[in-house]
């Protein structure tokens, strides 16, 4: 699917919630994100409970173009290609998930601070895999940090190990 597409698909699923849809735009950073931002007239349908709806409408975002690219998928690239167009594109309400992710990165931030100060592996709360993702791609550029996932289910974490100057 192309960017308009992408953009129709979510304008008529906002619509269908019944919920005024002021503006969206699709921006793309790098090669690979798509950020697609939408302004809404009650943003809290979509942000409370820690962006429960938010995420919500990502997930079936997903499903659905999934199910629309089924046809159009070979055997052999079915699931690079997936993951290469899905894993990519961000829907944002009213700034809520730009807000969420920066907050995350602070966290990576001062937590690899920590773990370069005191020389030593340090675990991070639970996250979810979108969290513990956007951590791991934080740090992957630091060369004397290195990250791991640890744990199962809700319990799963990020441990920030030090592994010193490369």
């Amino acid at each position: 699917m192309d960017k308009d597409e992408i953009q129709n698909l979510i304008k008529e699923l906002i619509e269908k919630t019944t919920i005024k849809l002021n503006s969206i735009s699709v921006t793309e950073e790098g090669s690979k994100n798509i950020w697609v931002s939408l302004d809404v007239g009650e943003p809290m349908f979509f942000t409370s409970r820690e962006g429960e709806g938010l995420q919500a409408l990502n997930h079936l975002v997903h499903r659905i173009i999934e199910t629309k690219m089924l046809p159009k998928r070979n055997a052999g690239t079915m699931e690079s290609n997936i993951e290469n167009t899905l894993g990519n594109i961000l829907i944002d309400i009213n700034g809520f998930q730009k807000k969420h992710i920066e907050g995350i990165r602070a966290v990576a931030h001062m937590m690899s601070e920590r773990a370069r100060y005191f020389k030593s592996n340090i675990e991070v709360d639970p996250m979810s895999a979108f969290e513990r993702r956007i951590v791991h791609e934080f740090l992957s550029e630091a060369t004397d940090l290195k990250t791991e996932s640890v744990g199962f289910g809700p319990s799963r974490r990020v441990v920030i190990k030090y592994v010193g100057a490369i």
